[in-house]
């Protein structure tokens, strides 16, 4: 088995993002939402990723955001992925010409094998718990038995997740990552290096205890 990917999301301030690459996170998430209590400017973020050494993913979270200002923000931030957690059709997610990821708010009714046919030529599919009024980072974990099935996409498992809970995660529904933003801070858009270094410890476990 393939060793699981991290996600660190939600990263405000470059510190932060220095902890979680040196913890070993394989990517960071910027937030581009201005509703979001994580939310970035191009500026912050730039600052953010020039800090970050060889290797670290750069990901640029966006909802609904025309695609005018996300082209302005790509002239003024290295991103390497972009994720939709808005209602982008793949069509719109594609234009950028960058890989991209589409969240999806999973319930009790939602079909995420049309889902992953529908957004079958994103980078993988994010599947995070559904809220009313809030496009992610919810805090809060849905049923992962529906995501457990053979699904015919990459998934990227978030929603509620934390050291404690992530092996138990894992195990359900073996994605292809993991993604943590509230799960490791101390407050909204302030990181917790405890945290972040025990997440990322519990997840490496969770693949060692698979693999054994």
């Amino acid at each position: 088995m393939s060793q699981t990917r991290i996600k660190i999301c939600g990263i405000a301030r470059a510190q932060d993002a220095l902890v979680a690459a040196s913890s070993g996170a394989d990517a960071i998430g910027l937030v581009f939402y201005p509703a979001s209590s994580r939310a970035v400017t191009a500026q912050q973020a730039a600052e953010i990723v020039a800090v970050l050494p060889p290797f670290v993913t750069t990901v640029g979270l966006f909802v609904n955001e025309p695609a005018d200002q996300i082209e302005r923000i790509l002239h003024k931030v290295s991103l390497d992925v972009l994720q939709f957690h808005g209602d982008e059709t793949a069509a719109f997610c594609q234009q950028f010409d960058r890989p991209w990821i589409k969240a999806l708010r999973v319930r009790a009714d939602t079909d995420i094998a049309a889902a992953c046919r529908e957004f079958s030529a994103a980078r993988g599919l994010l599947l995070d718990a559904w809220q009313q009024g809030v496009p992610g980072g919810t805090g809060k974990t849905f049923d992962w038995q529906l995501a457990s099935a053979s699904l015919p996409a990459e998934i990227i498992l978030a929603g509620g997740l934390h050291a404690e809970n992530v092996a138990n995660a894992i195990d359900v529904v073996r994605p292809a990552a993991v993604d943590v933003s509230g799960g490791v801070e101390a407050s909204p858009g302030v990181k917790d290096a405890g945290k972040i270094r025990s997440f990322i410890a519990a997840v490496r476990a969770a693949d060692r205890e698979l693999e054994g």
